[in-house]
């Protein structure tokens, strides 16, 4: 593939844009300027440098970012900032035309935080968020009132939604303090942890996605941090969540 072609793939602006970064000598490969744009490259595993930035070619985005609370998962925000905003202008615009770009595989509320997957793969995307494929999603909750046993009975029960008859159920749910419980789900309905909470006579003060299938947040990703996934963490999405203790 022509170097050009490569850097348009991977989002560094149109074909054009791409041409005259590498003619103007900004663009390394294996710590060489390559100023020819049409010097062909194995893409595959590629790895190289733009503005003296370390890049590795991704035939597709998959990704995991830290959410903080304050940020929208939307392209246009209303009121807060978008997640994405939180990446680079790379990978926002990977792949050109005007679907460009990584999606977030469904959405978290502006004031939760926790584990939020991205990519440019829409079957991946299909897959991760359909409720028939039942990946489990573990969150940590802080309600404003103590948890007791007839709560966590009720969520493991299933409790009704006002826009379902039919009972909604949580896979787990054990309480961790007074006021804390984790609660796994394997569904995605809007706004569904807290309206389950609501249902079964409590309030979410703070919700926290912790992992999803058998993938944890790690502990060394800080809020507003993003990391590319490894195949073993996409090997992790797809098995079951870990047992909570």
């Amino acid at each position: 593939m022509q170097l050009q072609e490569i850097l348009f793939s991977q989002g560094f602006g149109t074909r054009r844009v791409c041409a005259g970064m590498i003619q103007q000598g900004l663009v390394s490969v294996d710590g060489r300027v390559v100023a020819d744009a049409s010097t062909p490259f194995e893409a595959d595993g590629l790895a190289f440098q733009v503005q003296g930035v370390d890049w590795e070619f991704h035939e597709n985005a998959y990704l995991m970012l830290h959410k903080p609370a304050g940020y929208e998962c939307s392209q246009k925000p209303s009121t807060y900032p978008s997640i994405y905003t939180l990446l680079p202008a790379p990978v926002r615009q990977r792949g050109g035309g005007a679907a460009a770009g990584v999606q977030a595989v469904g959405r978290l509320d502006q004031d939760t935080t926790g584990l939020l997957l991205l990519s440019d793969d829409g079957k991946f995307i299909h897959r991760m968020s359909s409720p028939r494929h039942h990946v489990p999603k573990v969150y940590e909750v802080t309600c404003k009132h103590a948890v007791g046993d007839k709560q966590v009975q009720k969520l493991l029960a299933g409790v009704v939604l006002d826009d379902d008859p039919k009972p909604v159920r949580a896979a787990a749910c054990v309480v961790k303090g007074d006021l804390q419980l984790s609660l796994t789900l394997t569904e995605g309905k809007y706004h569904q942890v807290k309206r389950m909470i609501a249902a079964a006579g409590n309030r979410v003060e703070m919700l926290h996605r912790a992992s999803i299938g058998g993938l944890a947040l790690p502990a060394d990703l800080a809020a507003g941090q993003w990391r590319w996934l490894t195949a073993a963490d996409l090997a992790l999405i797809s098995a079951p969540a870990a047992k909570i203790a």
